[in-house]
């Protein structure tokens, strides 16, 4: 009979170092420590830009821009930006502690609306100066000076394109945090999905983590997913731009965020599927109809969603365009 559980055995071991995600992790996979502010500041030769994407963030965005203003005395970072779109007093906060801070609704206003946070952060890269990019969630609890230099450690002296963070996930229910358990979607949708269809991106231990630095470059080249399927789209884009081993994810120790009920991580999970779900279909291995639609709990009853994923261009073609 056939097994449909997890291998076992030495057996299994040795078969799993010849798989190209077991080979990158090994490789690819840095502790933050390796790369101190003192460090980045000293022999970075690449100019680098910090931006925290923000809707209604006032709860953490004061102590998250004050963990990385050193960054910028010191000369690790030369450009610290928050992106708002906040009713709460978000933007003031950071730019009242010496932030850069900008309306995402008033970067490329001809695309009209702001639709979620890959378009935050797709709109961001035309305020955004540095060679190398670095976006980090602006609700982390955790949030200090090691996300930003660990992450852009590796793109400034390994040799790597882009590097993502990963984290142990603290679950916090009212009064009681349970030392794991969040991270539900990446978990349940996320982590199934490139096992199944992007195998060689299955090493990443956080798929779905905000935490990211890049080269601009790269970035430029990427289209960006428009709400929250942008990690995994940005990951298996980057993937198929420059290869494995130009990627690389950053232990950066705990990150804890808000946890959401689970009806909310519903319409996450269909972004993430939607993401994912187009590449197959543009790769030519998942024929779908563009009339697709997910039907979601509501009311009692349920409502139907489509099931999309809507992008922004790469940068460098609208240069291309105006050219």
């Amino acid at each position: 009979m056939e097994r449909c559980g997890p291998p076992e055995g030495d057996g299994a071991e040795a078969r799993s170092d010849d798989l190209p995600a077991v080979r990158w992790h090994r490789r690819r996979t840095y502790g933050h420590a390796a790369f101190p502010a003192q460090r980045i500041a000293a022999e970075k030769r690449s100019s680098v830009s910090v931006c925290l994407p923000a809707r209604d963030e006032a709860a953490t965005i004061g102590r998250n821009v004050e963990q990385l203003l050193p960054l910028l005395e010191l000369g690790a970072i030369d450009q610290l930006v928050v992106v708002d779109d906040s009713h709460d007093g978000t933007g003031a906060i950071a730019r009242a502690l010496g932030a850069e801070v900008y309306d995402q609704s008033a970067l490329r206003p001809e695309f009209g609306p702001v639709d979620g946070k890959g378009d935050a952060m797709w709109r961001a890269l035309s305020v955004l100066s540095g060679d190398v990019v670095c976006f980090l969630d602006a609700d982390s609890e955790d949030l200090g000076p090691h996300f930003a230099c660990g992450l852009v450690g590796p793109v400034l002296f390994e040799g790597v394109e882009l590097a993502k963070g990963f984290y142990r996930r603290p679950f916090r229910i009212g009064d009681v945090t349970l030392a794991e358990g969040g991270g539900r979607v990446s978990e349940l949708m996320a982590r199934p999905l490139l096992n199944a269809f992007y195998p060689e991106l299955a090493g990443f231990l956080q798929p779905l983590a905000g935490e990211v630095a890049a080269r601009r470059g790269l970035l430029e080249q990427l289209p960006f997913a428009t709400g929250y399927g942008v990690e995994v789209a940005m990951l298996i884009d980057a993937w198929r731009s420059v290869g494995l081993d130009r990627l690389a994810q950053v232990d950066l120790d705990v990150r804890q965020n808000r946890h959401r009920p689970l009806r909310d991580l519903v319409p996450m999970s269909v972004a993430v599927l939607a993401a994912v779900t187009a590449r197959l279909v543009r790769e030519g291995r998942l024929p779908l109809a563009t009339d697709r639609v997910f039907l979601l709990p509501f009311h009692g009853g349920v409502a139907p969603q489509t099931l999309e994923c809507l992008e922004r261009p790469p940068v460098a073609s609208l240069r291309a365009v105006v050219g």
